[in-house]
């Protein structure tokens, strides 16, 4: 079996740590991900029943490319961290990852709060592995740009 690749992202923002955690968990995909970035699309809709934030749950995450994946909910420690998988990878990154283990973790600093959001990607294979790194260097302009965007819908809130 291939190792994973590891990459994480952080942003502190002027936001308490409870609202921090309690409106990330609940923002709607397509609202925080909404623009490209590079090969990555945007996510325009997700199949899910009531609001995200149960142990267990499951939803179908779309993108404008015509991918797909299914996020289930592992874990929330309110207000420190929540994690996730993603499988049934269908798309680009279909041939390449087998699944995610995603994490979204909260700590207080200061007046406001640090969120790393931080993904273990596993390949399909030995040589899938080897673009990994370059996937994550891609995934770390995603994922600025995302964070970024979360300070905006964070001071809506």
């Amino acid at each position: 079996m291939a190792r994973p690749h590891t990459v994480a992202r952080s942003r502190t923002y002027p936001v308490a740590l409870d609202k921090a955690f309690a409106v990330t968990l609940v923002t709607p995909l397509p609202e925080l991900f909404n623009r490209r970035f590079g090969p990555i699309p945007p996510i325009t809709s997700m199949d899910q029943d009531g609001e995200w934030g149960t142990v267990g749950q499951v939803r179908t995450i779309h993108m404008s490319d015509g991918g797909s994946v299914s996020e289930r909910l592992v874990t929330v420690e309110e207000p420190n961290v929540f994690t996730y998988e993603l499988t049934e990878i269908a798309g680009p990154l279909g041939p390449v990852v087998e699944r995610v283990e995603g994490s979204w973790a909260f700590e207080a600093v200061g007046t406001g709060c640090r969120i790393t959001w931080t993904w273990t990607i596993h390949p399909t294979s030995g040589a899938a592995a080897v673009v990994l790194p370059v996937f994550g260097r891609i995934w770390q302009g995603y994922a600025r740009r995302a964070l970024d965007h979360l300070e905006e819908i964070l001071l809506a809130a």
